[in-house]
């Protein structure tokens, strides 16, 4: 790492508890322990699109950042250096304006960039790295879905805002006599809604890793309402003529402020 000097922070892809802890302790360390400069870049890899937009990191920068929600530097899903989309003469078009990213972190001064993000993200960052590009990326997502990554920041705090919901959805359905269906976020994963579902106590679990039938589902809830119980399902649907309530929280687990898993695993990686 003796040829790095200085660093560049990007989050891409949809906000999560933990961006800021890992933004400081990155730059924590860049500065305090290699001597590095290190510049904030600006929703996802928009900032070295428009590179007026970046900006230098600084112990002052992060300070009292480290409990707060969302990301500091912000962020984007649209901002794919590889399949920029713009309009010309009222036509829109798609373009790869890589070389221009690439050029432009020069410009800046910037050895090696830290992506941290989910799949979009760290394809993004893979392609950049095929190109030349010195990439670290992080994994972040509340839907846990990366592969070869056993625990994602966001993914703790999301089911504990999952497990803290149905906690107080319990006690509504046993007044009413109801049947409640969480519906969760998780994409084409059910790792929160598996695990929100387990600890929040549902008697119901439906993710798409695991066929299910809407059959199967009736005869549950109809067995525990022979037995005098309510149910309480994690994931959406009517699938009975019980009378059904559904909550959705979908974005519930993004805006939550971060718990003490992701920021003691960001310190760790910052001690590391």
């Amino acid at each position: 790492m003796s040829d790095i000097r200085c660093i560049g922070i990007a989050t891409g892809g949809g906000d999560a508890p933990g961006l800021n802890a890992v933004i400081r302790a990155a730059t924590k360390a860049a500065i305090l322990k290699y001597g590095w400069k290190v510049i904030g870049i600006p929703d996802g890899f928009d900032g070295l699109i428009w590179p007026e937009k970046s900006f230098e990191l600084t112990l002052k920068e992060i300070s009292g950042i480290l409990p707060r929600g969302g990301t500091i530097l912000g962020t984007t899903n649209r901002g794919d250096p590889f399949h920029y989309q713009s309009f010309e003469n009222g036509e829109e078009i798609t373009r790869d304006i890589s070389d221009q990213v690439i050029a432009n972190a020069a410009k800046l001064g910037i050895d090696a960039i830290i992506t941290i993000g989910g799949d979009g993200s760290q394809k993004i960052g893979h392609e950049l790295f095929q190109k030349g590009m010195k990439i670290v990326g992080v994994p972040k997502t509340i839907d846990n879905d990366l592969s070869a990554t056993e625990v994602t920041f966001g993914f703790d705090t999301a089911i504990h805002t999952v497990t803290d919901a149905m906690d107080k959805i319990h006690t509504t359905a046993a007044s009413h006599h109801r049947v409640f269906v969480v519906e969760v976020m998780g994409r084409d994963c059910g790792w929160i809604a598996l695990a929100g579902g387990i600890a929040g106590g549902a008697h119901v679990i439906l993710i798409p890793e695991i066929p299910f039938t809407i059959k199967g589902i009736c005869e549950c809830i109809a067995l525990r309402e022979r037995i005098g119980k309510h149910l309480l399902s994690s994931w959406w649907r009517k699938a009975s003529g019980c009378p059904t309530n559904s909550s959705k929280w979908r974005g519930a687990g993004r805006w939550a402020t971060p718990l003490a898993m992701p920021l003691a695993c960001s310190r760790k990686k910052r001690c590391a």
